[in-house]
């Protein structure tokens, strides 16, 4: 429960330094761009938002729900299976998106391009 409540003022700050920033502070990790995505809670109803990084793959992001390393899925990731339709703001830009899960070759796919960029994932 503490990692939960230090996770959530962590991204917390982190949210508003990209707010008040535009993206300048907290707009890279590494050499991957994060956006801000906002879910809408599966049971809560309330906007939650969470900084991840991402894969750019033409108009579409590739995130992964690592939940850094536990062995649980990020609650980001069951609100989106609940409600795929999110808001993801990059920089300066805000857009809807409707979320989907990749699978099979697609997938694989996506996973070799996102560990080629950051190879802490395939560990």
């Amino acid at each position: 429960m503490l990692a939960r409540t230090v996770l959530r003022t962590i991204s917390g700050t982190h949210e508003l330094w990209y707010r008040l920033s535009s993206g300048v502070i907290g707009g890279r990790f590494g050499r991957l761009p994060v956006p801000l995505l906002t879910t809408r809670g599966r049971n809560s109803g309330r906007r939650r938002t969470t900084p991840l990084v991402y894969l750019p793959a033409g108009e579409s992001m590739v995130v992964i729900a690592s939940n850094g390393g536990v062995d649980r899925h990020p609650e980001w990731l069951l609100n989106l299976r609940s409600q795929p339709r999110a808001d993801v703001h990059v920089w300066r830009d805000v857009r809807t998106i409707v979320a989907h899960e990749a699978e099979g070759e697609e997938r694989e796919r996506l996973w070799r391009e996102v560990v080629e960029l950051y190879h802490g994932y395939d560990e």
